[in-house]
């Protein structure tokens, strides 16, 4: 399963001023898969799980000194430790925090041995840890598969390269138009879990892969219990599940049906963001660069993680949306919307935190709405997304006459083509619009 954060992991592994490499994200989305891989590049890989292994906790609790640590986990594991010979991984850290806080040492003492940490929850360990290492630790932020790597997945590097090479100029054939758009239906259904994606490729069997995101559903639920809060369980399930239904819309803590305060809801979204389950969207007024230094914070909208959990708690109508000729019928929820904004941030650099951007105009009589406004070089670009292959671009005009820009995007089931000044990129080409 070829991943977009193969190619960070092996610019890392060559970089001659490497730093302790901490890979981030939400559970399940395949940081431990990754950097196995990684590891087949090493003669020799060292994995400590410290939630399996909870034995040698006391390694890192009575010294952080690299040179000793290390004698003993090669002990331990059998694994001989070498300078550029082998890959030490830390996973499920944050069930050790001494081992959390040790990695700034293994930058300073051991700067030409090669050392990963990964772990679930990870962002709550970190905020236990003031100083966990800034300048001595790089992240690496991994999402659910995108739809490229879903097709690459499926065997189809083929379509997938056709897919790479068209454009404006070079518009699909229909036929593999319409093939590309009957992958991109399976992938809003089931989504971008490594495991979901894996047990599609072996069984095609979507009632499964359904079977397996309600399990995942369940889990995150579970987690919530870990969370070191004093929010109950039950403010974060209401939160989570609210959120899923106003995508597409901004957000509003006062459309969810809790009994709890405006602060207790607010503080569960900052949770479920911290866990990767949620990415806030903000308004920006679009003056010009940097477009997050003109954001309006009380104006967002929310991403859940992944449309396969998102049309798990929607509870669409499968049968209706496979048999559907027109996506404008079975767009819930705004599906089409968060798919594209999930496709957008995994394309962004792998070493930051996931930023986007949506535009608004309030005005009586006269609103308008760009669903995203991303930055290409040196420029503004408004985004609108469309889920079938009709619909007005009004605000998508009203957007380039108020800001003075020339050059617009329209993600839509269309096939590659210009509208003007609007440059149409079909849903399952994305990764295009930033390029």
């Amino acid at each position: 399963m070829k991943r977009i954060s193969d190619t960070p992991l092996m610019a890392w592994k060559k970089s001659k001023d490497r730093k302790v490499l901490l890979v981030r994200g939400a559970r399940q989305v395949g940081k431990t898969f990754s950097v196995r891989h990684l590891g087949r590049q090493f003669e020799h890989f060292l994995e400590v799980n410290f939630e399996e292994h909870k034995d040698i906790h006391v390694f890192f609790r009575n010294s952080l000194d690299p040179a000793k640590i290390l004698e003993k986990l090669a002990a331990y594991f059998s694994v001989p430790v070498t300078e550029g010979g082998t890959l030490v991984f830390f996973d499920e850290i944050q069930a050790c925090p001494e081992a959390l806080a040790s990695l700034r040492f293994f930058y300073e003492k051991k700067p030409r041995l090669h050392v990963v940490a990964a772990g679930s929850l990870l962002e709550f360990a970190l905020a236990q840890i003031p100083s966990h290492g800034v300048g001595r630790i790089t992240s690496l932020f991994m999402y659910p598969l995108s739809f490229d790597e879903f097709l690459s997945s499926l065997g189809e590097d083929r379509l997938l390269g056709l897919v790479q090479h068209a454009g404006i100029g070079r518009p699909l054939d229909t036929v593999f138009h319409d093939r590309l758009v009957d992958h991109f239906k399976t992938f809003q259904l089931i989504g971008g879990f490594p495991e979901v994606v894996a047990h599609y490729v072996q069984h095609k069997d979507l009632h499964a892969c359904f079977k397996i995101l309600d399990d995942l559903i369940t889990t995150f639920i579970d987690d919530f219990a870990k969370y070191q809060t004093r929010l109950s369980v039950e403010r974060l399930t209401e939160v989570f599940r609210a959120m899923v239904f106003q995508c597409g819309r901004k957000f509003k803590y006062s459309n969810i049906p809790s009994q709890a305060s405006h602060a207790a809801l607010k503080q569960a979204l900052f949770l479920l963001e911290r866990a990767g389950l949620a990415t806030r969207v903000c308004h920006t007024s679009a003056q010009g660069l940097p477009l997050g230094a003109q954001i309006d914070e009380s104006k967002f909208k929310v991403l859940p993680l992944d449309t396969g959990l998102m049309q798990r708690l929607l509870g669409l109508d499968v049968p209706s949306y496979l048999t559907a000729g027109d996506f404008d019928l079975i767009n819930k929820g705004g599906l089409a919307e968060v798919f594209a904004g999930l496709e957008l941030i995994k394309y962004q650099p792998s070493h930051m935190h996931p930023s986007l951007y949506y535009w608004q105009r309030e005005q009586k009589g006269s609103t308008a709405e760009v669903d995203y406004v991303i930055q290409k070089a040196n420029q503004v670009f408004p985004v609108e997304v469309k889920a079938g292959t009709r619909g007005q671009m009004q605000s998508l005009h009203v957007f380039l006459t108020e800001k003075k820009l020339r050059q617009g995007v329209r993600i839509s089931l269309e096939n590659f083509c210009t509208y003007d000044n609007i440059t149409v990129i079909p849903l399952y080409a994305v990764s295009h619009v930033t390029q």
